[in-house]
This record gives C-alpha cells, structure tokens and sequence, in this order.
C-alpha cells in the first residue's frame, strides 16, 4: 500500500433553491393569494474522520467534490427539498488548509469528527413572504444563494505508530514485509521507496500497529540532497522509530550517527521520540562482529530476508507501544 500524504482538492457547496411565484388556483376560490414555496438550501460540505483510512491515495482519482443543489420552492407554501450535504473522508491526523491564504481551517483528530467547510447557499423565499396591503400578488419571489467554492491542501500530519529509517538497500521494505501484512516491492537502487509503504501488526488483543516504510535518507538530505527533506517530514510524523542498520554496507555506528545528525539537522524534536535500533543481515554478516548496545541502547539484530530474530523485535515494539498509548495489553 502506497502512502500519498498531501492532496489538493477543490470543494462546491450546494447552491440555494430559487423562491416560486405562484397563486392558489383552488375551485371556488378565484382570487387565491399567493402560496409560492422557499427554495431548500444547499447542501454543506464536511472533512469527515475515518480510522479506517491511512493515507490520502484516494485523492488521486478524484479531486472535485459537489453537494448536492437545493430544490426550488413549490406551491401551497411548500419548500424545495434541501441539498444532499457532502462528507468527505480522510483518515485521523489530517490538517485542513484554505490552499489559496494558507489559513487552517481545522484538524482531524478522532473518528467521525466532522468539520464544516462549507455551507450550502441559502434558498431564496417564495413570493407568499412580500405580500403586503399595497401589494397582495407579488410577482416576484428570491432566487437562492449561490454555491461556494474552494480550494483546499490536505495534509497528513500522523501517518503511523512506528516508522523503519535507514539508508537506502538496509532492507526496509523487506522488514516491513516480514512483520506485517505489507507487500511492498522491493528492488535494490537508490532510493528504492518514493512513496512510504504501509503494514499493519495485530496483536493478540486485536490492536492494529501501524508501520511504515519510510525511504532511505542519505547524507546531507536535511539540505534537500535527492528526496531528503520530504522524507525527513515522515519521520516527523510517527510515535516510534526503528532505525535499520546495514552493517554489510560499513560501520553501523557511523551510520546511526549520520542518521541521527540528518534528522537533527531537520528538526531536534524528532529525537526525543523512542526508539529501537536494528542490525539486519546476520545471515549474510558475522553477527558478533556487531555491538551489543550503542549509546546505551540496545541493539537488536536480525535478518529480515530469513526472519532470524523477528519474534524479540516484534515484542520490543509492541512493549514501546503499549508504553506510549493507552491500548490493552
């Protein structure tokens, strides 16, 4: 599952229905007055939260989204039907943006939370309301207010409880594979990832871990060095980091130090976040060639291609979780 976490899309409210000129035209009544109905108002337009949802892919398909129109006012003081609101889904974590003035205009924060963008044109009063002793059949009635429209940027602020860093070919996206339901694609070049790929691990009381593939930093991509700072804004955005360590690739101290440099460089904040960190490829590399702890942490070491040592990593994260939220355990 590909991850998508910005989108632009444009929004319509519905426009109000017009007022009715009419008149009673009743058997036995030949001077009826006038009974023309209000046009129904215009449908809304909601941000709606859906937990379901992990990412804003869906927007790619289609970026233009209408409520329905308000009907027009219909005799005996009737009122056109009201317009079809519009709710729009987008998972939890989503800021809303005003993409023309950069204003925020609200954040998802919990499932089914709705937040009101737009509101419908009001529908215009039909003639029955200008009646007056001077006038007692006005030909004329309101015609509805127009539907609004606006351009809005999507952003997904929290994309998953735990995310995977590394350099590029550390094996990511074939850890991801091994300890959750993903099927990402795996190929070995720079960059292999250019979208973060999503898995899910179930515990045995039924919580969903999000994880995420987030693609490889290099040196210097908190300068802007091939995709660097838009895969920094990733990091950003978990509650637990994995730090994948090749030591096939050289020292596994020296990687975790630029590593942790690069994302100090982005933003500090981002180190304060707990972590775990892994030494993959002991099927390939001689594993007591490889430290027992870094910094006082310990290291965890593992093959993903041949789930060597899964099971105490999948525990380690699930035990940082459960530390962090407030989930049954």
């Amino acid at each position: 599952m590909n991850f998508y976490d910005i989108a632009y899309i444009v929004v319509e409210s519905g426009r109000g229905g017009n007022g009715l000129v009419h008149f009673r035209r009743e058997k036995y009544v030949p001077r009826g007055g006038p009974d023309g109905g209000d046009g129904g108002d215009g449908g809304n337009v909601y941000i709606v939260g859906d937990s379901s949802l992990n990412s804003l892919l869906h927007f790619r398909k289609k970026r233009f989204f209408k409520a329905g129109d308000g009907g027009n006012g219909k005799p005996k003081k009737m009122r056109g039907k009201k317009g079809e609101d519009i709710n729009i889904k987008v998972p939890i974590g989503t800021i809303i943006y005003n993409f023309e003035t950069g204003e925020k205009l609200g954040e998802i924060l919990y499932h089914n939370q709705k937040v009101l963008i737009l509101n419908g044109g009001k529908g215009g009063r039909g003639n029955y309301h200008f009646a007056s002793a001077e006038n007692r059949a006005p030909q004329f009635a309101e015609e509805g207010e127009p539907s609004k429209k606006l351009k809005l940027k999507l952003e997904l602020k929290t994309i998953a409880d735990v995310g995977i860093v590394g350099f590029p070919n550390a094996g990511k996206s074939t850890l991801l594979n091994a300890i959750t339901s993903s099927k990402s694609k795996i190929a070995n070049y720079p960059f292999t990832t250019l979208f973060p790929n999503l898995g899910v691990i179930v515990d045995d009381y039924y919580n969903r871990i999000i994880v995420v593939d987030i693609p490889g930093l290099i040196e210097n991509a908190s300068k802007g060095k091939g995709l660097g700072i838009s895969f920094l804004r990733h990091v950003e955005r978990v509650r637990i980091i994995l730090f994948l360590l090749d030591p096939t690739q050289g020292d596994i101290l020296e990687q975790f130090s630029v590593l942790k440099q690069e994302i100090l460089a982005y933003n500090p904040e981002i180190l304060k976040k707990p972590y775990l960190l892994i030494a993959n490829k002991i099927d390939i590399f001689d594993k007591s060639l490889i430290p027992d702890t870094i910094e006082g942490h310990k290291v965890i070491k593992i093959s993903a291609k041949e789930k060597i040592n899964l099971n105490e990593l999948v525990k380690e994260i699930k035990l940082l979780y459960y530390e962090i939220t407030s989930v049954k355990k």
